[in-house]
């Protein structure tokens, strides 16, 4: 917890894609991620962080989402959340 609040503990997520571009947005001020087009379907996933979780978009690489935090738990269950919410089913996942 001491190396957390001094440095800050730190997820690099991509978003990768073959066709479907996917729409990040950091809303809610780094509270909330929206995951848009993902396998080019309607529906909006929302992601709330954990309490004391960040998430931010990378300036310098695109597609990558950020996600610090000074609790190494929070942060990497955040970061979970956001893979799970993106879960693909009933397909190939090799391909998709």
């Amino acid at each position: 917890l001491f190396d957390g609040v001094t440095k800050r503990y730190e997820y690099r997520m991509r978003l990768v894609y073959a066709h479907f571009p996917i729409n990040a947005t950091i809303t809610n001020g780094g509270k909330t991620v929206e995951l848009r087009n993902f396998l080019g379907e309607k529906r909006v996933r929302v992601i709330n962080m954990l309490e004391g979780v960040k998430a931010e978009k990378s300036a310098q690489t695109k597609d990558e989402l950020v996600i610090t935090g000074t609790d190494i738990d929070l942060t990497s269950r955040s970061a979970a959340l956001i893979r799970q919410s993106c879960l693909v089913k009933n397909k190939d996942i090799r391909k998709f």
